[in-house]
């Protein structure tokens, strides 16, 4: 008459608790790599675009450098041929921009900080040799293979 229902049984639930720990044991990691992972890439990409810039900046503007003065608006507005800066386009101010915003950051003390200092700057996201025009992330520690962020 009535159908026998069968219900999991205090030993089933505990051996499916002890599978799921161990998954989670397993897996917790490998995602917390992977997310340190894609801050180390984004930073590598980062740098990539930023100094791709600064090279589009030499190249317009024979062989000048943006200043650490002038940075970063050097890569977010116009300039004309000697580097005077102009938000909006004119006659004369027709190189750039070059970058649409600084990218914060992403791994380290400053991460999340998008801004510009001296190759020995605390506090800032980025260090900028303008004499070279050497970019890099002002960022203590090492990747996972060993290499300083601030070797990128």
């Amino acid at each position: 008459m009535f159908a026998r229902r069968r219900a999991f049984s205090l030993i089933e639930l505990v051996v499916v608790i002890v599978i799921l720990g161990i998954i989670a044991t397993i897996a917790l990691p490998r995602i917390g790599r992977t997310a340190v992972g894609a801050s180390e890439s984004g930073l590598r990409q980062d740098l990539a675009i930023m100094r791709s810039a600064i090279e589009s900046y030499r190249a317009e503007h024979r062989g000048s450098l943006p200043t650490l003065a002038n940075m970063p608006n050097a890569l977010l507005q116009f300039s004309d041929l000697q580097g005077t800066l102009s938000p909006t386009q004119t006659a004369t101010a027709i190189y750039g921009p070059y970058l649409t915003q600084i990218p914060p950051q992403k791994v380290g003390e400053n991460a999340g900080l998008a801004t510009f200092g001296a190759p020995a700057a605390t506090n800032t996201g980025w260090t900028y040799d303008e004499a070279t025009g050497e970019l890099r992330a002002n960022a203590t520690g090492a990747d996972a293979s060993g290499t300083n962020y601030a070797d990128y």
